[in-house]
C-alpha cells in the first residue's frame, strides 16, 4: 500500500461552527456528502459553516468502486418533507450559497429529478439572492429530466464524469457511462443561464496525458468549471490508490485548462464542491 504524502495531511475541525453545523444536520435529519463520502475537507467546510447537502436518502442504487456511500435498493421510498427541512437548515446555518447533490435513484420513474426541482424552488422562494449549485446523477441521459433541473432556478449545474474515459468501465457502475455523462454536460451547456461544471479524480489508474485530453473534451462540451482532485481510498472495500499526484502536476492540469479556455480547479484535496462559492463568483464575473 502506498504511503500518504505530507501534502495530504488535513487539520481536525477546531471551531465552534463545526459543532453547530453537526447539530443542525442531526436535528433536521439531513445527509451530507461530507459524511457519506468521507470527504477529507469535512473539517474545513464545517468550520466555515458550509456543507454539501445530499438529498434522496443515503442509499445509492449504484455501486461505483471508488465510492463509500451505502448501496442498495431504496424500493421507491422518497422523503417528501426533506426539501422543507433542507431549507430550514440553510436558514439556520445562514448560508448564501448552497450545494445540493444526491445518491443515484434508478428505482424512481423520474430518477430523482422531481425532488431536486422542489428543493431548488423552495430555496429560491425562501431567498431569491441565494446561490444554488446542484451536483446531479446522469438521469439516464434523459433530456426532459435534465432540463427540468436546469430550469428550476439554479446557478450551477454539475455532473461528474468521475474518471478518464479508458478506466471508466472498470471504476464506475455498469449503468454509468463516460459518453452518457459527457452528453449530459452537452445538454446542460445549451442553457446559457447556467454555468456547467464537472470533475474527475486522479491517482486511480489514469495517465497525465489522459487527464489533459479529458480537460480538452469537457471544454469542447461546454463545461466552464472542472475540478480535479486526488482519489483517496475511503474503505478497504474500495479500489486502491494507484499513485499520489504531486502538487506540481496538479498545477500543470490548471495550466492546460487555461490553454483551452476552461477554469480548472486542481489540487490534492480538491473535491466537486471545493470552494464552490468562490469559484462560481470568479467564473461569473470573468
Amino acid at each position: 500500500m502506498l504511503r500518504k504524502p505530507e501534502w495530504l495531511k488535513v487539520k481536525l475541525p477546531q471551531r465552534e461552527e463545526y459543532s453547530n453545523v453537526k447539530k443542525i444536520l442531526r436535528e433536521e435529519r439531513l445527509h451530507t456528502v461530507c459524511v457519506e463520502a468521507k470527504c477529507p475537507n469535512l473539517g474545513k467546510c464545517w468550520d466555515s459553516g458550509t456543507a454539501t447537502f445530499m438529498i434522496l436518502g443515503d442509499t445509492c442504487t449504484r455501486a461505483c468502486r471508488f465510492c463509500a456511500t451505502k448501496t442498495g435498493n431504496p424500493k421507491g421510498v422518497v422523503d417528501r418533507s426533506e426539501p422543507d427541512r433542507l431549507v430550514d437548515a440553510v436558514k439556520r446555518m445562514g448560508l448564501d450559497y448552497v450545494v445540493i447533490t444526491s445518491v443515484d435513484r434508478d428505482d424512481l420513474d423520474d430518477l430523482g429529478a422531481t425532488i431536486f426541482v422542489k428543493t431548488v424552488e423552495l430555496l429560491r422562494k425562501s431567498n431569491s439572492q441565494i446561490g444554488i449549485e446542484v451536483l446531479t446523477p446522469d438521469f439516464g441521459g434523459r433530456e426532459d429530466l435534465i432540463n427540468e433541473v436546469l430550469n428550476s432556478g439554479i446557478d450551477v449545474f454539475a455532473h461528474n464524469i468521475e474518471v478518464v474515459r479508458r478506466i471508466s468501465p472498470k471504476i464506475r457502475d455498469a449503468r454509468a457511462d463516460y459518453d452518457l455523462s459527457m452528453n449530459v454536460l452537452k445538454i446542460a451547456a445549451k442553457n446559457r443561464n447556467v454555468i456547467v461544471k464537472s470533475g474527475i479524480m486522479v491517482g486511480i489508474g489514469e495517465t497525465d496525458e489522459e487527464v489533459y485530453r479529458t480537460i480538452e473534451e469537457v471544454a469542447t462540451a461546454g463545461v466552464k468549471i472542472f475540478t480535479i482532485g486526488q482519489y483517496l481510498q475511503p474503505t478497504k472495500k474500495n479500489i486502491e490508490v494507484d499513485r499520489y499526484v504531486t502538487p506540481e502536476t496538479f498545477k500543470s492540469y490548471e495550466e492546460r485548462g487555461k490553454e483551452v479556455g476552461i477554469n480548472v480547479v486542481s489540487g490534492p484535496l480538491v473535491r466537486s464542491s471545493y470552494m464552490a462559492k468562490e469559484v462560481y463568483n470568479k467564473v461569473k464575473n470573468a
